[in-house]
C-alpha cells in the first residue's frame, strides 16, 4: 500500500517502482538506497533485491483504492524516468494519475532529458507536478532549462541537497523551489549564504520557497541530529506551496 510520508512538502508517497542508479553527486549518499537495504533484511515485500531497480505493477492501483484528496510523491524510492522503466510502464503511471484527478501528484528525477523526450509525446494531467533536483551547477542548474521545456501546470525544484552557492539561476517558469541540506552520518555541509542565494532569487521571480531542512549540519556549522538543527530558517518555517496549489503541509 501506499506510505504516509515523513517528509515535509508531501503526504503520502507511492512506488510503483523501487531502485535506482547513481548519475550524478546528489546521488551519493541516498537515502533511499539505505533504506531499501534495511528493507531487504526487514523482508519486505519488493525489496528482494535491495536498490536493483525493479517494476512492481501490482502497486499502480493505489492511489485509485483512495477518495480523500492526498498529495502523493511518486517513487520516493527510485526515479520514475529511469532509463530501464520502458515508456510504456510510465504511460501506466501517467494513466493512474490522470484517472485520479482528486489527488495531486509529484514527479521528481534527475534524468530530466528523458522526462522531457517522454512528455513530448503525452499530455501530462493538470494534477500532475513534474520536478527536478538542482544539487550543483554541473550537473542540477543545467537540468533546470530541461525542465521548463515540459509542458506542466507547476515545475518544481528540489535543491537538496545544496551542495555549493547555485550562482545566477533562471526561475522562469518554475513554480516552486525546495532547498534541504543532507542528513545521515556522511552527509556534507550546507551554507546558509548558500540557501539566502536561492532565497533571493526565488523573491526576485516571485517563486514559492519551501525550506525543508538543514539536516546534519546546523546553520552555525555544527555537526548534530537532523531534528536538532531543525527546519527554522532565518527565524522562522518556510513552507510556502505553489500558486493555486494545495495548501502547506506543516
Amino acid at each position: 500500500m501506499s506510505t504516509q510520508s515523513r517528509i515535509e512538502w508531501t503526504e503520502v508517497t507511492w512506488n510503483p517502482t523501487v531502485g535506482c542508479t547513481k548519475i550524478s553527486p546528489g546521488c551519493k549518499n541516498c537515502y533511499a538506497e539505505t533504506m531499501a537495504r534495511r528493507l531487504k533484511a526487514m523482508g519486505t515485500p519488493g525489496y528482494e533485491n535491495g536498490f536493483r531497480l525493479k517494476l512492481i505493477p501490482e502497486r499502480l492501483s493505489q492511489p485509485l483504492e483512495r477518495s480523500k484528496p492526498t498529495v502523493y510523491f511518486v517513487n520516493s524510492m527510485s526515479d520514475l524516468f529511469h532509463e530501464k522503466v520502458p515508456f510504456e510502464y510510465i504511460n501506466r503511471v501517467f494513466d493512474v494519475m490522470a484517472r485520479a484527478p482528486q489527488h495531486t501528484f509529484q514527479v521528481l528525477t534527475k534524468r530530466a532529458e528523458r522526462m522531457a523526450e517522454f512528455c513530448r509525446s503525452v499530455r501530462v494531467p493538470t494534477n500532475v507536478w513534474l520536478g527536478v533536483s538542482v544539487e550543483d551547477r554541473k550537473y542540477g542548474v543545467p537540468r533546470i532549462d530541461v525542465l521548463r521545456s515540459v509542458s506542466a501546470r507547476v515545475r518544481f525544484l528540489s535543491v537538496e541537497p545544496l551542495l555549493e552557492d547555485l550562482g545566477s539561476i533562471n526561475l522562469a517558469g518554475i513554480q516552486w523551489v525546495i532547498v534541504g541540506g543532507e542528513s545521515g552520518v556522511k552527509a556534507r555541509p550546507m551554507r546558509r549564504e548558500w540557501v539566502d542565494h536561492v532565497k533571493q532569487q526565488c523573491d526576485q521571480a516571485d517563486t514559492a520557497f519551501f525550506f525543508k531542512q538543514w539536516g546534519a549540519w546546523g546553520v552555525d556549522g555544527e555537526k548534530r541530529s537532523k531534528k536538532a538543527n531543525g527546519r527554522r530558517y532565518r527565524g522562522r518555517v518556510w513552507d510556502s506551496m505553489p500558486q493555486g496549489g494545495v495548501g502547506a503541509l506543516v
